[in-house]
């Protein structure tokens, strides 16, 4: 099956989007987003346009991707999982431009976890369900809590 599939309640504005890739229904993807192959983009999504997102990469329902962030290969966002893009966030006032966030390959985020702006989790990383990220999470670690800290290490095969 090399066919993209598009429920036909969700809107997907860009054309930046590879085979395979499943987007379910009431999920919004907007022009500049580009989307990789083999990807799971549950309902209820919100995908913004400076966002990038690997490929076999599943994205549970009720997440957003603000512009800013970059997802790698192979990652997991549990359900309803938030992420910032502003530190410093006020009603009508915009920074000139907004604080990256990259998750690298292989991590996998616990459903309701929040990663705050600016922070990069680690390849392999696991960040626990309910938790609040504040800081850099480096490759192969276990983070949960609030706010979140290093609880041990993830094997590196699967």
């Amino acid at each position: 099956m090399d066919t993209l599939f598009i429920h036909e309640k969700a809107e997907v504005q860009t054309s930046f989007i590879g085979n395979r890739t499943q987007v379910w229904q009431y999920s919004i993807i907007l022009k500049g987003a580009k989307i990789g192959s083999n990807c799971n983009i549950n309902a209820h999504c919100f995908i913004e346009n400076d966002v990038v997102v690997g490929n076999n990469v599943t994205i549970k329902c009720g997440v957003q991707l603000w512009d800013g962030i970059v997802i790698g290969d192979d990652v997991f966002i549990g359900p309803n999982a938030t992420f910032t893009n502003n530190p410093y966030p006020r009603s009508k006032v915009y920074p000139e431009e907004v604080t990256k966030t990259i998750i690298k390959n292989r991590a996998s985020i616990g459903a309701n976890a929040t990663i705050l702006c600016g922070i990069e989790i680690g390849r392999n990383a696991m960040i626990g369900a309910g938790s609040v990220v504040t800081k850099n999470v480096p490759d192969n670690e276990l983070w949960y809590g609030n706010p979140a800290q290093s609880y041990g290490f993830v094997a590196t095969e699967r």
